[in-house]
């Protein structure tokens, strides 16, 4: 299958890279030359601009930082230039509304499109081991599912349009309130003289157990390998963290839910951004508890 991929960044790259080895040819395009770069060495071709790269494709695949780059790319580059017969599948991380705004526009020029955020970090892109949360209509998630598994290791059907990124920010918010309860729990663990090894191998097998006590522990030397290993380096960057967390804060104004511990959430991750932190893994936390 002819692919064309938008957006080689940290992920990205690692994306494109994957559906190289699973056998698509795939034209890539990226404003970052060190992007580009990388992709020609994983066997992408690379073209000047989004404009050449969708020529002629059978899917187009994004990885963009924000919701009004994806706007932009697709509603000037994309629709009216990639064959109509071509699935359209972005899987940035953005607001629903905007997911559906440009779902809605492929969609009247005559396209399928999803919207395919996911779930792994730097990590899983680069292994083929992402988790897509999909929104869209059940023939164009089945057109997209087989690329995306190419890429991941679990494809999900969140069900309409918009849904995939509904997902992704409140499995997010969830995610970032586990790790600032688990890092509280381990600080006061510690205070009251509680070893953390000790701590972990009750709490891992008890009532307190989540992913980010036992897949991702914020404490250096305690469960599997994480960025607490790292001196908190890689994995998934405290400023991405908040900026989902704040996509999780605009669709609850907008919905009328309530989520009083997102919100406490994203106070924590704005503080520890704002103290220069952004660029640290999100579980550093830890540091000012």
């Amino acid at each position: 299958m002819k692919i064309a991929f938008i957006g080689l960044g940290n992920m990205g790259g690692g994306m494109a890279a994957n559906l190289v080895k699973a056998g698509h040819d795939v034209r890539a395009f990226d404003l970052s030359e060190s992007a580009v770069a990388k992709a020609q060495q994983a066997g992408c071709a690379t073209f000047d601009s989004a404009t050449e790269a969708v020529q002629g494709v059978d899917a187009v695949v994004s990885m963009l930082p924000n919701g009004q780059i994806v706007k932009g790319v697709y509603t000037s580059e994309v629709i009216g230039h990639a064959p109509t017969g071509a699935i359209l599948l972005d899987c940035s991380t953005i607001d629903v509304a905007t997911a559906r705004e440009v779902i809605a526009a492929a969609e009247g020029a005559g396209y399928d499109m999803v919207d395919a955020p996911v779930s792994g970090g730097i990590a899983a892109a680069n292994g083929g081991t992402l988790t897509f949360m999909v929104g869209g209509t059940d023939a164009a998630f089945g057109r997209a599912k087989p690329i995306l598994e190419a890429m991941g290791k679990a494809v999900i059907h969140a069900g309409a349009a918009g849904n995939g990124q509904a997902a992704k920010i409140c499995n997010n918010m969830l995610l970032g309130i586990h790790m600032i309860g688990t890092c509280e729990a381990f600080a006061m663990a510690q205070k009251l003289g509680l070893d953390a090894q000790t701590f972990y191998d009750i709490s891992s097998v008890s009532s307190g157990q989540c992913w980010s006590m036992t897949s991702y522990c914020p404490v250096p030397g305690v469960g599997p390998a994480t960025p607490a290993d790292n001196d908190y380096e890689g994995g998934f960057a405290t400023a991405l963290m908040l900026k989902d967390l704040r996509l999780a804060m605009e669709a609850a104004e907008s919905s009328g839910a309530a989520t009083p511990m997102g919100a406490r959430a994203t106070s924590i991750y704005e503080d520890f951004a704002g103290a220069g932190h952004g660029g640290l893994d999100f579980s550093a936390i830890i540091k000012i508890l």
